[in-house]
């Protein structure tokens, strides 16, 4: 599954989904579109690279809750590279969809590796093509791989930081009287680490 904006997809990423397709048989690739172009192009894409274009399957827009609600029926989202996806990989998280990325060394790229490092589920960030693509097959190939990590994921979402909006506000308003303070005291800016 991925739900990222289209203009994240790049023909190199493409490329590793389709091998991830021909890889992990009976598998197919959720992909959302807002156009009937992006929906051929893509199409066509498969198609050049020897995927049954059957495999892709596309979710129109909808209403948000209707859109949050059908990621319980993916099992895993494929982040896209060197963008990674921000909010969509956050909704998946939310879900309880595991979101398998590739971290590279941009703010970008490192999105979604965060956002996995804060929920203790440092096995879905790889580091390069090959080893996202491989993980990916693991993961697709093994149900109980992917269930583990669905339940992995369901208890450190429920235990994590990550999605404490309460502890998130509480931060943020001391992080602000101390920057506060700091400007009252004369003091220049520094970086802070409202978690120490």
């Amino acid at each position: 599954t991925l739900f990222p904006s289209i203009y994240k997809i790049t023909p190199e990423q493409f490329d590793r989904w389709m091998e991830i397709l021909s890889e992990v048989k009976n598998s197919v690739l959720w992909v959302y579109v807002d156009s009937d172009i992006a929906q051929e192009n893509l199409i066509q894409a498969a198609l050049a690279r020897g995927v049954d274009s059957r495999r892709l399957v596309f979710a129109k827009p909808m209403k948000n809750e209707e859109h949050l609600a059908r990621y319980k029926l993916a099992d895993l989202f494929l982040d896209t590279y060197p963008c990674n996806a921000h909010t969509t990989a956050s909704d998946a998280l939310w879900a309880g969809v595991p979101v398998l990325t590739h971290a590279g060394q941009s703010f970008a790229s490192r999105v979604a590796a965060s956002l996995l490092s804060a929920l203790d589920m440092p096995d879905l960030i790889t580091h390069s093509p090959g080893e996202y693509v491989a993980r990916a097959v693991e993961i697709g190939g093994s149900r109980a791989r992917l269930n583990d990590l669905k339940d992995r994921l369901g208890h450190n979402r429920k235990n994590a930081d990550l999605f404490d909006g309460k502890l998130f506000a509480e931060n943020l308003e001391m992080a602000f009287r101390v920057v506060y303070e700091r400007y009252l005291n004369g003091l220049e800016p520094t970086a802070l680490n409202m978690a120490e």
